[in-house]
């Protein structure tokens, strides 16, 4: 893929603010930088030896000379696959042999990792957040508003509205806003925090122990963050979190059950909705998606999920085996967007539900499972020791 720039004068940020789109709500979309040291810029040129599009983190790979005078392989972070394959990168612009030039931050304890901001392949200069797909609009003249057995069609692929490194007329670095706002936050007609106030965040109120717990709760801890091990966190959160196309399948399976599939792309993982059951099972073994049981409310979709193991609901805040998720699905039959209401009530750790509320829209990308291979030094180390540590028990 040829790198086709369309950057006029966007492309030299440092700290992007990932926002949700439009009236989605998902967290915000950077991983953080963990020991990462952002306050350091630096530069090191190289030969490219590798590229890794994957989950959590993307990372490229090349062999540069180190301060003693040898060669040193060098491992350094980008986007996750997901945010970067939907702004149209692919392993084909890296070619493995190629001169890199990289700015970007080096690591508190390994000189051989680093974080990128930008870099140069061939002559020709990427920012982390460049945008290269301009992808045309969803066809949806042949989209069937409803199913054969009259419930609306919320089969396909959906993906929070991908959002564009984008320069406000007052100048700096930059932020990533929708893509349908972008002219609007150019011009000043709206500001970074009116695009902010579109999307407000669930809010948890804690008890006692759901306060002290998130307190104590390390982000960059593979303990704690069960992304940082490759591993889902929440159907709450994984739903919007760092932008995946998801795909929601209504079928009917060979038993003769009417069941709604939903494949979520961060992780790769698969929720299935049981329509025909008015109840719960007595008897759930506990996971990190639950059991799911569906109705119709007219044309809303609502999903009743117990039976969680506990875990991570949304970082910082955990949750509890008793955890109870009430879901309700909206398609709006003009614009074709998924509103997503949620209601999260857990007595171990909010004395409120935490409810929130977001917004998809049918994808110009298809779904994709996505490799997750965490890369990043710390979160190897640390894995590798709780491996140890179990091992030895």
């Amino acid at each position: 893929m040829k790198l086709n720039h369309h950057r006029a004068a966007l492309l030299r940020t440092t700290f992007a603010t990932a926002l949700a789109a439009g009236c989605a709500a998902p967290a915000l979309a950077h991983h953080g930088y963990g020991l990462f040291q952002v306050d350091i810029n630096k530069e090191w040129s190289g030969t490219l030896t590798a590229m890794h599009l994957v989950n959590p983190h993307s990372y490229m790979e090349l062999e540069v000379k180190g301060a003693d005078g040898k060669p040193l392989q060098m491992k350094c972070e980008m986007r996750a696959a997901t945010l970067i394959k939907r702004s149209g990168w692919s392993v084909d612009m890296f070619k493995v042999g190629s001169q890199v030039q990289i700015k970007g931050h080096p690591h508190r304890d390994d000189p051989g990792a680093c974080y990128i901001e930008s870099f140069t392949i061939d002559g020709q200069t990427v920012d982390r957040n460049e945008q290269f797909s301009t992808n045309a609009p969803v066809d949806t003249s042949n989209r069937a508003a409803r199913l054969a057995s009259g419930e609306p069609n919320l089969s396909g692929d959906w993906a929070v509205e991908q959002s564009v490194l984008t320069i406000p007329p007052s100048g700096g670095h930059g932020d990533m806003v929708p893509k349908s706002l972008v002219a609007k936050y150019a011009s000043g007609e709206v500001t970074l925090q009116q695009i902010r106030a579109m999307s407000p965040p669930a809010r948890a109120v804690y008890t006692d122990r759901g306060k002290a717990e998130a307190e104590a709760f390390q982000m960059w801890s593979v303990q704690d963050n069960p992304r940082l091990s490759c591993k889902p966190t929440s159907i709450v959160y994984d739903w919007t979190f760092d932008w995946p196309v998801n795909r929601i399948t209504q079928t009917t399976t060979a038993e003769g059950e009417n069941v709604i599939d939903m494949d979520y792309g961060l992780f790769s993982f698969t929720r299935r909705i049981h329509m025909g059951m008015a109840a719960h099972p007595a008897t759930i073994v506990p996971s990190n998606t639950g059991h799911s049981i569906g109705h119709w409310e007219g044309d809303t979709l609502v999903v009743d999920t117990v039976g969680f193991e506990a875990g991570v609901l949304s970082p910082p805040s955990r949750n509890s085996d008793q955890l109870h998720v009430v879901e309700r699905f909206t398609l709006d039959p003009v614009t074709l967007s998924l509103r997503r209401e949620f209601s999260a009530t857990d007595p171990v750790y909010f004395t409120q539900p935490y409810a929130g509320a977001d917004i998809v829209l049918l994808s110009d990308v298809p779904f994709e499972r996505h490799p997750c291979e965490e890369m990043t030094p710390e979160f190897i180390e640390a894995q590798a020791q709780a491996a140890q540590a179990a091992g030895q028990q």
